[in-house]
């Protein structure tokens, strides 16, 4: 086990007046060594706690002088302690089998770890849950969760998974349900296999047996240049147009059945079928808006916000994380953008980069983006030839594939909009650096949040 280091102090907290420092390993707490910053939080937020802590080789105890609840001002560098339960499973779809090699090792990684689920809303397949993981899951009240379901016919679900465990880890959904644990469940479509006659059964199962269910995101999967497989292919507009009439009529059943839609379909499905997508109350909440489902929903009815009044909506973020102060923000939690933009630039038009499906999304609102922020605004489609494929959100950009763009563009143009969905930190997939990609850019490249606001407020400045 190895155990977290201090990433940050907070000035005037409990462990700053404790003279905690950044670089420090927490080995236990009151004694007791957790295994992940959910045991860790609990055992913190216990009075004047006892920090056992590593400091340059050595061991000391720090005694914390706060109350019951009372934040201690730690952040951490890790959320699992002990070690991250990897996935068994060998899907075919899988994504990280198609990434190409030589990128980070942690892009690699694949994790089938109920805790992460908890905390960062990461799909689990229950293959590796166990009775103990059932016990603390309820004992704790660990919810929301998020599965991993795409199909409920054993057989099915064992092939796409490649894992014998398949035609049972269902179980566990039922047992968390039956517990009243929160869970979302997840349907990657794949055509061919888990579409058709499947995917009517998938759903009617699920209003059968898992109707606690608090929502069934569907999907397609993604394929990239190196994907392998041969049974595997995207959807045309006509399967994806077949997948979205199931969809469409299992969510009449289960607001029939249950009061709620339950199913919701991928953004990306109404973009290959080329239909618009549903009005703002077929989403509901927005329950897996992060997941790909609702989002170009929610930035139009922004934009129509900001341009006639009203109030702006805006879906939860999924996870835990957040009400956890100690855990980092990992993986595609990390922070987006950490440096510092350029100047303002010069008057003139305004490229906005970003990939087919956001290009397909924000050409309708250009007139009224360009009325709310007063310049001239381009779209620069980016071709994803890096991953290829299918890969055409703007999260999968890298900076060789935006560098080609800007170079091939030979339109005027004063700067450059980046959506903050294709960085972590201030680096692409690719390892290129945003610092490498403005040194090759002829005009300023502005990072902006992914929202209607903040494309606006960055083409504008």
């Amino acid at each position: 086990m190895s155990h977290p280091t201090v990433l940050e102090v907070v000035p005037g907290s409990p462990a700053n007046a404790a003279a905690l420092e950044v670089g420090d390993e927490v080995v236990a707490v009151n004694g007791v060594v957790p295994t992940d910053v959910i045991e860790y939080q609990q055992l913190i937020d216990d009075p004047d706690p006892q920090l056992t802590v590593l400091r340059a080789g050595e061991k000391t105890t720090i005694h914390l002088d706060k109350a019951a609840g009372e934040l201690v001002g730690l952040r951490l560098n890790a959320s699992i302690f002990d070690r991250v339960q990897t996935c068994d499973n060998h899907c075919e779809f899988c994504f990280i089998y198609q990434l190409p090699p030589g990128m980070r090792q942690s892009l690699y990684l694949k994790d089938d770890d109920y805790r992460l689920s908890f905390l960062y809303g990461n799909f689990t397949t229950l293959t590796r849950f166990t009775e103990l993981d059932l016990a603390r899951v309820v004992e704790e009240r660990l919810g929301p969760l998020y599965v991993s379901i795409h199909a409920t016919d054993p057989e099915v679900r064992t092939r796409m998974l490649r894992n014998t465990r398949g035609a049972t880890s269902l179980r566990w959904l039922r047992a968390l349900l039956d517990h009243g644990v929160t869970v979302h469940g997840q349907i990657v479509l794949c055509p061919g296999i888990n579409d058709g006659a499947t995917l009517e059964r998938t759903a009617a199962e699920i209003l059968a047996r898992y109707s606690g269910l608090a929502s069934v995101g569907i999907v397609p999967l993604g394929l990239s240049r190196f994907n392998t497989e041969q049974s595997l292919h995207v959807h045309t507009s006509s399967e994806a147009g077949n997948d979205l009439n199931t969809i469409h009529f299992w969510q009449d059943e289960s607001m029939r059945r249950l009061g709620r839609r339950m199913f919701f379909a991928s953004d990306e499905l109404y973009l290959v079928a080329e239909r618009d997508v549903p009005p703002r109350n077929a989403y509901e909440d927005f329950p897996q808006h992060e997941n790909g489902i609702g989002m170009v929903r929610t930035f139009t009815d922004e934009i129509t916000v900001l341009s006639t009044g009203g109030e702006t909506f805006f879906p939860l973020v999924t996870g835990e994380w957040r009400a956890i102060p100690s855990a980092p923000s990992e993986g595609y939690r990390a922070p987006r953008h950490i440096g510092s933009d350029p100047a303002a630039a010069e008057a003139g038009p305004v490229g906005i980069l970003t990939g087919s499906y956001g290009a397909a999304s924000l050409q309708p609102l250009l007139p009224q983006l360009e009325r709310l922020s007063g310049r001239s605004l381009r779209l620069v489609e980016v071709e994803n030839r890096f991953f290829g494929g299918n890969t055409a959100v703007a999260g999968l950009l890298v900076g060789s594939d935006l560098r080609h763009a800007i170079e091939r563009d030979t339109e005027p143009v004063a700067k450059y909009l980046l959506p903050d969905v294709a960085l972590s930190g201030d680096v692409f997939l690719d390892d290129t650096t945003l610092e490498e990609l403005r040194r090759a850019s002829p005009v300023p490249v502005i990072v902006t949040p992914a929202t209607g606001w903040g494309l606006i407020e960055g083409a504008a400045a």
